[in-house]
């Protein structure tokens, strides 16, 4: 037992002496000692609830005969964040949560742990620390969000953000976005889509390191409550007694696993960043050629919004993460069903229980959304390294497309040329400076795509950035666009003008300028510096890597 080294021994006596001091009995003495690390805050809407979720955990772990200690991480909130300096903060959180994980379990050494996430980095951040750690370890999040109901038709937070672009082109008036800002997002939980938060909480489960349902279970159930009480007992009686350590799950098996159902359930481009950090952690040779190969041959069952008006509420009716791991069971090779999960099963017993595929919300092997991944990895001279777009929430028309630059070097400048009506159909809005060396912190930017599709532009016109997208994005947009402009990447040489070419089904991407044209603009002009950077993200900016790596810290 690894609190033995807080338990045991007359040298320990100091030791014991604290921990009574915390209330602990001397028959707790030979409990396990069971971390609950929680994400709880009182203005993350994903996380309000957190307190009552991790509550239900240490309840089941005391059911089952072990003692919890719960603390806290911080959680940026993305929505909170977004378009403003404080997204920079946001991706470079996760590496913060990761490393304080592992300051508070290495000082104070417990038994096993019962990770509590919810919101984007944070569910990432914390498996980061489970592989770092390998401590025996299991998650359970808070849950997604209801969806909103707007005028009679369900809504989440990407249409409030497309509702604000309706506004400012004269779409709708005053009393309409009202109706958005007071009823889209309904209850606490993570944003109702299929964003990046959701994402991640299902893929921790298609991991097998959480229960069934963890991914989809709505926020607001007394189910919820119920699968965090039986989490603190699993911790606690299979978990800690079967020894059983993230690095017996996070095999590259069980992670092309979880890439497969990122694959089927049209999940955000944010998950490729995290689980090429996660696999690096887990000592786990992962590419983006891997997750290419990977999105060519698994077939898209789900679109979920904002792709569509299906959100995850309908996902756990139609039987979740389960049932839709079970459909792509029926193919050949697509999964590998004796990995071993949290609950001590194979995901082949595990899956034994799982419903069958609706057909409507998880469509069939026979008949998906599309043969090919949600996701689809870009290359070309544009993206050398590699660029990354949701390939599921694309409309048709735009799979190919070819449309003269305009670039500018901030989101904002964008958004406020979208806004304004700059942007004409055919166009690809290129913005740079905003990687995760650049940005710094790669920003999240849903403000210019739903400003896109809030104009009416969705269809005819394309984005392309360093930066990243919210999972709440839809449309042409691609992201990750490795090496990033402030690394010399030829982004930083995009002019007005020029003509950027996107083959999304041929995995292409590419700047049609002659070779001399660009020599000559790399002789003549002077790639984009951070300046005036304090504090943590000039600490950041110095050491982060490029998003084909995951934007991972360097040695």
């Amino acid at each position: 037992m690894q609190s033995n080294l807080l338990t045991k021994g007359v040298e320990r006596t100091p030791h014991r002496s604290l921990l009574k001091s915390l209330g602990i009995t001397d028959s707790e003495m030979n409990k396990p000692f069971i971390a609950v690390v929680s994400a709880a805050s009182d203005y993350v809407p994903g996380h309000m609830h957190l307190h009552q979720i991790s509550k239900a955990v240490k309840d089941g772990i005391r059911n089952a005969g072990g003692v919890p200690f719960e603390f806290y991480t911080i959680g940026v909130c993305d929505g909170l964040a977004m378009n403003h300096k404080g997204m920079r903060y946001s991706l470079s959180s996760r590496e913060l949560i990761a490393d304080g994980i592992e300051v508070m379990l290495t000082a104070h050494p417990l038994d096993a742990v019962v990770f509590v996430p919810n919101c984007d980095k944070i569910v990432p951040g914390m498996l980061m620390a489970a592989a770092r750690l390998n401590l025996p370890s299991i998650f359970v999040s808070g849950g997604p969000m209801l969806a909103g109901t707007v005028n009679g038709k369900r809504v989440g937070l990407s249409e409030v953000f497309e509702a604000v672009g309706r506004f400012s082109s004269g779409k709708i008036d005053d009393n309409d976005i009202k109706e958005f800002e007071d009823n889209a997002c309904p209850t606490c939980g993570s944003c109702s889509g299929m964003y990046t938060a959701n994402s991640m909480n299902c893929l921790t489960e298609a991991l097998g390191l959480s229960l069934p349902a963890n991914g989809t279970e709505p926020a607001v159930t007394s189910a919820r409550l119920r699968l965090a009480k039986e989490t603190g007992e699993l911790a606690v009686s299979t978990v800690y007694k079967n020894n059983i350590r993230p690095s017996d799950i996070m095999t590259k098996e069980n992670l092309n696993n979880a890439l497969a159902v990122d694959m089927a359930i049209g999940a955000s481009s944010n998950t490729v960043l995290h689980l090429l950090a996660i696999a690096n952690e887990a000592g786990i040779d992962l590419t983006l050629d891997d997750i290419s190969e990977l999105s060519e041959r698994i077939p898209q069952l789900c679109k979920l919004n904002p792709a569509s008006s299906i959100f995850i509420e309908d996902l756990n009716a139609a039987g979740g993460i389960q049932a839709v791991m079970r459909e792509l069971s029926e193919g050949a090779g697509l999964l590998d069903l004796n990995q071993l999960t949290v609950s001590g099963d194979t995901l082949k017993k595990r899956l034994e229980s799982a419903k069958s595929a609706d057909g409507e919300i998880i469509r069939t092997i026979d008949n998906p959304h599309r043969k090919t991944g949600g996701l689809a990895i870009l290359k070309g001279n544009l993206a050398e390294k590699g660029a990354v777009v949701k390939r599921g929430a694309i409309n048709e028309s735009m799979m190919i497309f070819k449309g003269e630059a305009r670039a500018f070097d901030s989101e904002q400048d964008a958004v406020d040329a979208i806004l304004c009506g700059k942007i004409k159909p055919g166009q690809v809005v290129v913005i740079r400076y905003e990687g995760p060396r650049g940005g710094p912190g790669m920003p999240e930017m849903l403000a210019p795509t739903a400003a896109i599709a809030g104009t009416d532009l969705d269809g005819s016109v394309a984005l392309i950035t360093d930066g990243r997208f919210s999972g709440a994005s839809r449309g042409a947009a691609v992201g990750h666009v490795s090496p990033e402009a402030a690394a010399g990447g030829l982004i930083a040489y995009v002019e007005d003008g020029d003509i950027i070419s996107l083959d999304i089904p041929a995995g292409k991407i590419e700047l049609l300028v002659e070779d001399s044209v660009i020599a000559e603009r790399k002789n003549n002009k002077v790639v984009k510096t951070t300046d005036g950077l304090t504090g943590y993200l000039k600490r950041y900016a110095k050491i982060v890597t490029s998003a084909h790596t995951g934007a991972i810290l360097q040695e």
